[in-house]
């Protein structure tokens, strides 16, 4: 492993801290019973549910204007390490959030999470400059699999510190989240600094120049017109759409999931653990998968595991039947993520990678809207989410029926036959 390359994977290991504690495990409980301690309990879901959503329209929105800018002026490490400032000052900010600070932490947490989405594009953009084609599959998978170990620790010295606060000398549960909010915003940025020292970056053609954001909308729409001359990474993209709609919304929707069926908060925290270690092993698995039978039939397996446990999902009553279940997600959710990434990595021109990793992260975020809509929809129409997320079964098979339309190899030839 080159020095870009460990480099580069560190930085998953840096924001997953965000994802996994901030997006996933601890802000969200503190959110409702504290700092919207004072409100309903539904007003206090609805919204935090308002700030993701906000939070993601706007990510959705500027990402491929971002990535406009990022190509002309080969900033995108630089607009990588402003958006991790951006993010880990409005997570240590969280330190200040008491009771009652509902509108501070909606605040703090929509900033964090813009900055964290953005700074992804980035991040994702840079992974054809620091691995060969052969080699995106291995580095992509590698990379959210020090994510999840990464991620995965830190969370488990955090839920010590909160429910032993007495051990480190701090007074309650309240201040040791605080406290935690802190660590992650200082663990986010300490891993950043290793790709702003050693990832390289390639430069932009000579007749590149910097642009303006006016600029940048003339050039996102030249861009989406130029896809029509990548139609391989265009059908991809309407594949993955699909399918990762059905990825986003069971992680979104799992511990809502399990509340309804009985299991309880240590239990769910512990279950979002487990995906955190085994998806180590299983998102390294992938990557070797992947250079044996290809990254788009390792996709399609991914994909055929998680149709089949949707199906399973009709049949989870217990705790033990929800960890099964759990184990199931981490088996396959690393590897279908970072194989998608790397598969169009291998599809787009390098110089302009941030701009087409823009259009990559609108499918994401509009992922996260859909897919929570029909599983809602669905359970609001039958009375139980066990329906919504068998529903999810439609967005699977359609994006596999489409992801096997898609074929790598007229895609490599279509890169080169395009290169200017």
């Amino acid at each position: 492993m080159t020095r870009a390359v460990r480099a580069w994977c560190l930085y998953d290991v840096g924001n997953s801290a965000f994802a996994t504690t901030v997006m996933a495990a601890v802000l969200p409980v503190y959110f409702v019973n504290v700092a919207g301690g004072a409100l309903s309990p539904e007003i206090a879901t609805s919204n935090w549910g308002y700030a993701n959503t906000a939070a993601m329209a706007l990510t959705a929105l500027s990402a491929p204007i971002l990535g406009a800018l990022a190509d002309a002026g080969a900033g995108r490490k630089r607009l990588l390490a402003a958006f991790a400032i951006a993010g880990s000052v409005a997570t240590t900010a969280l330190v200040g959030v008491g009771a009652g600070d509902w509108m501070l932490a909606a605040i703090l947490y929509a900033i964090g999470r813009v900055a964290f989405a953005s700074s992804i594009v980035m991040y994702d953009s840079l992974l054809p400059h620091v691995a060969t084609a052969e080699d995106m599959d291995r580095v992509s998978s590698r990379g959210f699999a020090w994510g999840y170990l990464g991620g995965g620790m830190l969370l488990a010295a955090q839920i010590v510190v909160i429910t032993k606060p007495d051990w480190f000398g701090i007074a309650d549960a309240e201040w040791a989240t605080r406290l935690v909010f802190l660590s992650v915003g200082v663990w986010w940025l300490a891993f950043t600094v290793p790709l702003l020292r050693d990832v390289p970056e390639r430069t932009p053609s000579t007749n590149a120049k910097r642009i303006d954001f006016v600029a940048a909308f003339s050039r996102l729409r030249q861009t989406f017109h130029e896809l029509r001359r990548y139609r391989e990474a265009f059908r991809f993209l309407v594949a993955f759409w699909f399918y990762n709609d059905g990825i986003g919304t069971i992680v979104v929707m799992a511990t809502a999931f399990g509340a309804e069926i009985g299991i309880g908060r240590t239990q769910l925290i512990a279950a979002i653990l487990l995906v955190q270690f085994l998806g180590f092993p299983f998102s390294l698995l992938f990557g070797r998968l992947a250079g044996r039978i290809g990254a788009r039939s390792a996709i399609l397996v991914g994909l055929a595991g998680y149709t089949i446990l949707c199906c399973l999902a009709w049949f989870v009553h217990s705790e033990r039947d929800f960890f099964l279940l759990a184990t199931g997600v981490a088996m396959f959710q690393g590897g279908c993520q970072a194989l998608s990434r790397s598969l169009f990595a291998r599809m787009i021109p390098v110089e302009r990678s941030s701009e087409f990793f823009g259009f990559y992260d609108v499918s994401n975020k509009f992922a996260g809207i859909a897919g929570p809509f029909l599983l809602a929809t669905v359970a609001r129409l039958t009375g139980a989410s066990r329906y919504g997320i068998f529903a999810l079964i439609l967005l699977f098979v359609a994006g596999m029926i489409l992801l096997w339309r898609v074929d790598p190899e007229k895609a490599q030839r279509d890169l080169a036959e395009n290169v200017v």
